[in-house]
């Protein structure tokens, strides 16, 4: 990319500054609504007519991700190109990038796209990950170590949300969930001891500068996030530390640009593994915002949004600040019960509660249907209002 920034609210020729994004979900209509706060013009590709993004969008190309009619049509409007989900088809990422900066990289998403990739990159950083082995061979399936079980094997592509995983005891399971998951290249991961999940957003810029929002902790059910927490000391400052360090190393690593999320375990302290792998191992990494950082755009200076324009248009990164605890609750469409909305207006009531719904027409059992924020001014109060949010919303309490 050009050293000069993409400002906002230029014009060349009569026409404002443009930036496109690749998928039109929640998290493409999060960044359109961002870049447009700050004064640019957006397009969104999406073969969705009623796509979340494409719905707030200044134009919207309603094309397959590879139509090459689509891609020529975003890059004649865009003057450069970001994406909101891991999956977009690199080689599309290739096209756009011969003629419009592009931010991630194909190169980068294409490794977050396969586990196999994926663990191999950690191990170059030295960010520890789960023991593990490749299975994409009766060969391999057969010469898997012992020890890896009990452990999850889980689909090289394509898993997201839990899906693409099966937990495994024995060898007989192992070869079961194996012929389950289509005999497609897989890697079987141990199961270690978990004592808690967190998260680390950072941001990098063409010129390698690199923030990070605060750590993150987070509570899944079935696969999915259901609960995220930031506060100070949500987890002890010494592996908040190494996380922040880890996610920063495999960034850098990468050469990324743009916004980039890194999932870690927590290991139980007093385990033989805990102590060997250092308490914490890296689980995985999403090249786009993420549901963790939600929370950002209430309760920081600079949501992970803002840092996703910023980042795309070359624009100074400055460290986000928090200046209020949060927890986020993720709103599934479980909570529209026989297609009635939840208590709104009884979760509104609530000091410190933000609702952000994602425009999405139909609500379905596991779908992110949006995000509900609490803020307030001590970890105990936004507990207690996030606690009434959760019995209001009929959500298991936490």
């Amino acid at each position: 990319m050009s050293s000069q920034p993409l400002l906002p609210g230029s014009a060349t020729g009569g026409q404002q500054t443009t930036l496109g994004v690749m998928g039109g979900g929640q998290l493409g209509r999060m960044f359109v609504q961002a870049a447009q706060a700050m004064g640019y013009y957006t397009v969104v590709l999406d073969p969705d007519v009623i796509s979340p993004a494409g719905l707030v969008s200044h134009y919207h190309i309603k094309t397959d991700y590879l139509d090459e009619l689509g891609l020529a049509q975003l890059m004649q409007r865009c003057a450069a190109i970001t994406t909101e989900f891991e999956n977009v088809p690199a080689p599309a990422l290739m096209t756009l990038g011969s003629a419009r900066p592009v931010a991630p990289s194909a190169e980068a998403v294409g490794i977050a796209q396969d586990r196999v990739k994926e663990k191999a990159h950690f191990v170059r950083c030295g960010v520890p990950c789960a023991p593990y082995a490749v299975i994409d061979s009766a060969a391999q399936l057969a010469a898997a170590a012992d020890d890896l079980l009990p452990g999850i094997l889980k689909t090289a592509r394509m898993g997201y949300d839990g899906k693409g995983q099966v937990r495994v005891k024995t060898r007989a399971e192992l070869a079961a969930a194996w012929d389950e998951l289509k005999n497609v290249t897989c890697v079987l991961e141990q199961m270690l001891p978990l004592k808690a999940e967190c998260s680390v957003i950072v941001a990098r810029g063409w010129d390698g500068a690199c923030v990070n929002l605060p750590v993150q902790l987070n509570l899944h059910r079935e696969g999915i996030l259901a609960v995220t927490s930031v506060f100070e000391r949500n987890v002890p400052p010494a592996l908040a530390e190494r996380a922040v360090a880890a996610a920063k190393s495999i960034a850098e690593e990468l050469q990324y640009v743009g916004v980039l999320c890194i999932e870690f375990f927590v290991l139980h302290d007093d385990s033989a593994e805990a102590q060997a792998l250092g308490g914490l191992i890296v689980n995985e990494m999403a090249p786009r915002p993420h549901n963790s950082g939600h929370y950002s755009m209430n309760a920081c200076d600079v949501s992970q949004f803002e840092l996703q324009v910023r980042t795309l248009a070359g624009l100074p990164l400055v460290q986000p600040r928090q200046h209020s605890p949060a927890i986020m609750l993720n709103l599934l469409g479980d909570l529209w019960v026989n297609g009635a909305p939840p208590a709104w207006d009884q979760v509104l009531a609530l000091p410190g509660a933000h609702l952000h719904l994602y425009g999405k027409l139909k609500a379905s059992k596991g779908r992110k249907m949006g995000h509900l924020t609490l803020t307030g001014a001590t970890v105990e109060e936004v507990r207690a209002t996030a606690l009434a949010a959760a019995a209001f919303l009929g959500i298991e309490a936490f």
